[in-house]
């Protein structure tokens, strides 16, 4: 049996893994493994749907040291106006650039696709069978706890009778031409980009059925662009979202009050929707949504066949033959079975947000912690992870948990600066640029600053109610 010795056993190489690893070199001496399924590193982003694009600005995804995209502002399309969204292939490309052009030429990096690891401590190769084993000096680094689930891998969770068409929506733009009508199944990111893709591509509305088992929450991309430019809409938008919710007396109350505020939106303003999940979204894109007018709501597909559709609630509803189904029903994220751990552990990192949602950043501030701190007491406390919302009830406590690290950095003056320095934090940009605050900017500042206590407080409170 091979064997091999490295100072961090990295699992996965999709944007968490290599966040870590890239920090890790600039403020270590340490050597590293990376281990993958896939063939090219990536992660999920490997088996996306090929009409994927980011939900955030490019500006702040990836890795610290290599900047992803142009920071070119869109001119057409429903982005319009706002910083460019990486496609589903630039991210690739940009990871695969990553590994070729940064990590490897370091000579203190290690990648090995294709290959799984056990926890028996052994790596083998997908392809030819070899089995290595791996002696790790310092840790191992999971960078798959939140492992991320896309309908090109996920199991369908519903019956399709023979006759029936079901695709994922990898296969949308090669089969649609065969049909002349579409049902999109599930209530998420991924449903709500395939009926855009639809519209955008000249499918009439009325050729179109969406059931959407919950309603979603989105957040207005126009309060997540980076730098000074937009420094009213993000910093404005932080500030309307603390006074927000220091003033709401239910979760209701304060997801309204944040539609008002310019912060949430949803697509249909007459129902309440029972899902959060970070997605984020531009008013050109609801609108588009809104043209839909068959939504079937609050149900879930059991069986497809040629002529109807049959819910689990045990409805019936007729369904036209020939039409393509799109199946946008996978979770991105098991909220059913993660719980957190610590970050820091005996011989293991596991790395998951303390800073929610963004997963890049907060493996980069796990990373630094790893280099620049000795005990592990201390960095869990620097990184206590924050729990993902799966619905608005949780946003409060993710929030909380925001700002409870936020607060710890700010707490400790080197831990401060190298945040506010990381590409990778939303709020560098406009932070960093040298040219002194206006009077306007420096009142919304203080507004954040005035609106911080008030919100966390009743958060608490909010957070307790729904718990």
């Amino acid at each position: 049996m091979a064997a091999l010795a490295t100072d961090y056993l990295v699992i996965g190489s999709g944007a968490v893994g290599l966040a870590f690893v890239d920090t890790m070199l600039d403020e270590s001496d340490a050597t590293f493994t990376i281990v993958d399924r896939h063939h090219l590193p990536g992660g999920h982003w490997n088996d996306a749907y090929p009409f994927v694009r980011l939900h955030q600005p490019s500006a702040f995804y990836g890795v610290s040291s290599m900047r992803l995209g142009t920071d070119r502002i869109d001119e057409v399309g429903s982005n319009a106006g706002f910083y460019e969204l990486a496609t589903g292939s630039e991210v690739c490309a940009y990871f695969e650039r990553v590994v070729r052009d940064r990590l490897l030429p370091s000579g203190r990096v290690r990648y090995l696709p294709m290959s799984d690891w056990s926890e028996a401590g052994t790596i083998t190769s997908l392809l030819s069978g070899e089995v290595t084993e791996v002696e790790v000096g310092r840790r191992i680094v999971d960078g798959t706890f939140f492992s991320t689930s896309v309908p090109s891998t996920h199991a369908r969770g519903f019956a399709a009778e023979q006759g029936v068409v079901c695709v994922a929506p990898n296969e949308l733009p090669r089969r649609c031409v065969e049909h002349d009508r579409f049902t999109v199944l599930g209530g998420g990111k991924t449903a709500m980009d395939a009926v855009v893709w639809l519209l955008d591509h000249g499918a009439p509305p009325g050729a179109i059925r969406w059931v959407c088992p919950r309603g979603s929450w989105l957040i207005d991309r126009r309060t997540t662009q980076p730098g000074r430019t937009f420094l009213a809409g993000t910093v404005g938008g932080a500030a309307s979202q603390y006074e927000a919710a220091a003033e709401a007396t239910s979760i209701t109350d304060l997801f309204h009050r944040l539609e008002a505020a310019g912060q949430m939106v949803r697509v249909d303003t007459s129902s309440e929707p029972e899902m959060f999940h970070y997605a984020t979204t531009s008013s050109g894109e609801v609108e588009q949504l809104r043209r839909v007018d068959d939504v079937v709501r609050g149900e879930r597909v059991a069986t497809g066949a040629a002529d109807r559709l049959t819910m689990t609630s045990g409805a019936e509803l007729p369904a036209a033959p020939g039409t393509l189904y799109v199946d946008c029903t996978a979770s991105a994220v098991d909220f059913t079975s993660k719980r957190t751990v610590p970050v820091f552990g005996p011989g293991r990192i596991t790395i998951q947000p303390v800073f929610a949602p963004l997963a890049s950043y907060s493996a980069a501030i796990v990373a630094h912690v790893e280099a620049s701190y000795d005990d592990d007491a201390e960095r869990n406390a620097l990184c206590t992870p924050v729990p993902l919302a799966d619905t608005p009830a949780e946003w409060p406590a993710s929030t909380l948990g925001n700002l409870a690290n936020q607060q710890a950095w700010a707490q400790d003056r080197a831990m401060q600066s190298w945040t506010r320095s990381c590409r990778l934090n939303p709020s560098s940009a406009a932070m960093n640029d040298p040219t002194p605050f206006t009077d306007d900017e420096q009142a919304i500042l203080m507004r954040v600053l005035g609106a911080i206590g008030p919100a966390a407080e009743n958060l608490r409170r909010l957070a307790d109610l729904a718990a």
